[in-house]
């Protein structure tokens, strides 16, 4: 190669190198690297909030679904306690006849449903609760007799010390007319179901 060659080469080759295009071609493509960076990183981040939103939602589907299957199925259970009520009924009556036999079919049968969430609601001796009481008949208490106006002075007076120191618990049975109702016989069993009252007791109440 001639001296005049090699001279036009380097000539060539250094202006190459010193072209504008060249110079500004290393920070044109690193510019479309972070243009195109940028934009698969939002596109990642809208599939990623898409996917967020999408398990979220099915979460709450799934949460709605198995309440309600549990719901269904407390229904269900639910009926099927209520039906076999007049088998407990019929124990009952039975045993409160004497036929000591049937009482353990019956208390197996309370025990068995006790476990699904029967229980007996209390009567007797309790308040009248309209809620979880249906009554029958209503009697009125006998009427308290006069007090003797020859009794001695002190014997009253030591009566309503003794009053006053014990809390007259009758006071909570007292009913929105001022009339005490209390429950003295239980004529059918009442039962709840999982806190809820299933049948009402069928009572007498005594008031006043």
């Amino acid at each position: 190669m001639s001296e005049t060659e090699t001279e036009l080469d380097a000539a060539a080759a250094e202006a190459v190198g010193e072209s504008p295009a060249d110079l500004d071609g290393p920070g044109s493509e690193l510019a479309d690297l972070l243009a195109q960076l940028d934009a698969v990183t939002a596109e990642r981040d809208d599939y990623l909030d898409q996917l967020q939103r999408q398990r979220a939602e099915f979460q709450n589907y799934r949460k709605r679904v198995e309440a309600e299957r549990r719901q269904q199925v407390s229904a269900g259970v639910s009926r099927l306690v209520e039906s076999l009520l007049p088998v407990l009924d019929g124990c009952d009556a039975a045993a409160a006849q004497g036929h000591s036999e049937v009482t353990a079919v019956g208390q197996s049968l309370m025990v068995a449903l006790g476990k699904a969430g029967l229980e007996r609601i209390d009567a007797v001796g309790e308040p009248f609760d309209p809620t979880q009481h249906e009554a029958v008949t209503i009697e009125q208490a006998p009427a308290t007799p006069a007090p003797d106006e020859d009794a001695d002075a002190s014997d009253a007076d030591d009566a309503d010390s003794a009053a006053a120191a014990e809390p007259d618990d009758a006071d909570a049975l007292a009913h929105a007319d001022g009339a005490r109702q209390v429950v003295t016989a239980e004529l059918r069993s009442g039962f709840r179901f999982g806190g809820r009252v299933l049948r009402a007791a069928m009572v007498k109440v005594r008031t006043g």
